[in-house]
């Protein structure tokens, strides 16, 4: 048996599960973005998203969340992976457990447990209030704010994973030499450092960006009903009115915009100042 068919016969029984319950369906959803109420081939569900301000204005505010969330995640994640570098393995070890142990609760139970503590008589706000820092509860929940926290705390663990694996690929010798030639640490981390781990740092930023974009049952619970971004409006359209076509244009215009917005941003920064990084 030649090695080309062995190959073939091991990823067949993947390539027809993958075709049946992704591709198949994805295509006939795409078909269905592209019909009228009479079943007929029409653009009416795109050019409505693009006429009306409304979706505008959502599509908007699911970008600018995500991009909060990758900002945030970026901020928080950091400093945990260069400790992680540095760390020895034990510690390590203990510092990916903890990083990992809140994915293994349900992000609806976490969810709720930021309403009981971000809520308007939440831990924070009680705190607050009793130390005589603040008059009234501050608006936590049910805001950009209250999604962005949320978003943060599902998908910060990426952020950090994924900047730490190009982290432990540097070598410590790099920032002897920038040591002994003079260089700060200032200068070595933003002269040798944080070009060598920038691949990371795209991945982890590309990869949180497209979950936030995605994401649909935190921004419905900590979100509330005054804050849509674009999936919780795509399932409404296709769950609640039954409008299959406009939901499935919707979810199509979301993967598009995604997909967009992450090609751009990697061949920005791919053929900057960093570009020989990612040749190598």
């Amino acid at each position: 048996m030649s090695k080309r068919l062995s190959v073939t016969l091991l990823t067949a029984p993947a390539m027809i599960l993958l075709l049946g319950v992704f591709i198949l369906p994805m295509l006939m959803m795409l078909l269905l973005s592209f019909q009228d109420e009479n079943q007929a081939f029409s653009l009416h569900n795109y050019s409505l998203f693009i006429q009306d301000p409304y979706y505008l204005e959502i599509l908007w505010r699911t970008i600018r969340v995500s991009l909060w969330t990758v900002l945030v995640s970026l901020l928080l994640g950091f400093p945990v992976a260069m400790y992680m570098a540095q760390a020895t393995g034990k510690m390590r070890g203990i510092v990916t457990m903890l990083i990992l142990a809140p994915h293994l609760i349900s992000v609806v139970i976490r969810n709720f447990g930021w309403v009981v503590v971000l809520g308007e008589k939440g831990w924070i706000n009680e705190t607050l209030i009793s130390l005589g820092l603040i008059d009234q509860p501050l608006r936590l929940l049910y805001n950009e704010l209250g999604i962005v926290i949320g978003l943060t705390d599902s998908f910060v663990a990426y952020m950090v994973l994924a900047i730490a694996t190009s982290l432990y690929a540097i070598d410590p010798s790099l920032n002897k030499a920038a040591s002994i030639l003079g260089a700060s640490r200032v200068r070595t981390f933003f002269s040798v450092t944080l070009p060598l781990c920038l691949p990371g740092i795209i991945a982890g930023t590309t990869l949180v960006f497209s979950l936030s974009m995605s994401a649909f049952v935190t921004p419905a619970l900590m979100g509330g009903t005054s804050v849509k971004v674009l999936p919780v409006i795509a399932y409404e359209q296709i769950m609640a009115t039954l409008n299959w076509p406009l939901g499935a244009a919707l979810a199509f215009l979301l993967l598009g915009s995604t997909i967009l917005l992450v090609t751009l941003y990697t061949k920005l920064i791919e053929t900057k100042r960093y570009k020989e990084v990612f040749a190598s």
